[in-house]
């Protein structure tokens, strides 16, 4: 499975960082408690001097002043430390999980079609090209984002140029994409890929709403039919992962793993693979080939 280990510095250089208002956000705020902090350090007798006029007696106004500069102080600790996750998360981690995505899959030489749903700027559409380069295979890998994410429009220019910095352009192509219907026939691809994208759908309804969990079912059923009987999916995603094993084996999916827990983005994620059955027997001789969940609506 191609280079499996990189320094984060040249993933950064290629991929950048998604979301990048986050961390920024989280850093600015992490600053700005720390130079609060420091002041309440550096100015910490004259904050007891100003205290005293509202609260009775010097020692209360020393125990609120030095309360309110620890909390500042912890506050502070504790932004940095959100940022500096949310930037290893999205960044090293991300490709690490990748790798493990890919090296899910045991035979990418006889897999034609691949599809990484929600494949933001590339990491893990570019190590399936990758993959498939290595083993051989003449096949392809589609990206999928979604037409608007976060209220934002993906440029699906920036995903090919990563491809083309990786140097799997020619194994590659991207496109937008409700996940809800994907544009894609039945039994299309071989092997279909998802790295932390699954739980931001049905985010507008609230995510621990039932309409949520509907419309990631939803997703996930589309995953189903797209895949070839004997397909692959494999789905790396934060806290919802639970969900995805109950309904996998209630459409009685084969070989359905579960990774062990890693913390990204603060919360917990696991890995999730399973197999399309070649048949799906619902009665003793009765064939089920809908895979649509029109039931969730």
């Amino acid at each position: 499975m191609g280079k499996t280990s990189r320094d984060w510095t040249q993933i950064y250089a290629i991929y950048g960082v998604d979301d990048w208002q986050t961390p920024l956000f989280l850093l600015i705020h992490a600053v700005g408690f720390s130079i609060l902090s420091l002041l309440f350090l550096f100015y910490f007798e004259p904050t007891c001097y100003f205290l005293q006029h509202f609260l009775p007696g010097p020692a209360s106004a020393r125990f609120a002043a030095g309360f309110t500069g620890s909390v500042t102080a912890l506050s502070a600790v504790c932004l940095f430390f959100a940022a500096a996750n949310f930037f290893y998360s999205t960044v090293s981690l991300h490709w690490d999980m990748s790798q493990r995505i890919v090296s899910s899959v045991h035979d990418w030489s006889s897999v034609k079609h691949a599809l990484d749903l929600g494949c933001g700027r590339g990491i893990l559409l570019n190590a399936v090209a990758l993959q498939l380069k290595k083993s051989g295979s003449s096949g392809r890998v589609v990206g999928l984002n979604p037409t608007r994410s976060q209220n934002r429009v993906l440029n699906p220019t920036r995903t090919l140029r990563t491809a083309g910095l990786e140097g799997v352009q020619e194994y590659v192509t991207c496109r937008a994409g409700d996940p809800r219907t994907l544009p894609f026939s039945d039994s299309y691809f071989d092997v279909v890929v998802s790295a932390v994208f699954l739980h931001t759908v049905g985010k507008e309804f609230g995510p621990k709403s039932a309409a949520a969990a509907a419309e990631r079912m939803r997703v996930l059923g589309e995953v189903v039919r797209v895949l070839n009987p004997g397909g692959v999916g494999v789905v790396w995603d934060l806290v919802h992962v639970p969900e995805y094993v109950q309904r996998l084996n209630e459409i009685k999916m084969e070989d359905i793993r579960v990774s062990e827990r890693v913390t990204a983005f603060m919360v917990s994620s696991h890995i999730v693979s399973f197999r399309k059955p070649r048949q799906h027997l619902v009665g003793s001789d009765e064939v089920r080939l809908d895979w649509r969940f029109n039931n969730l609506g």
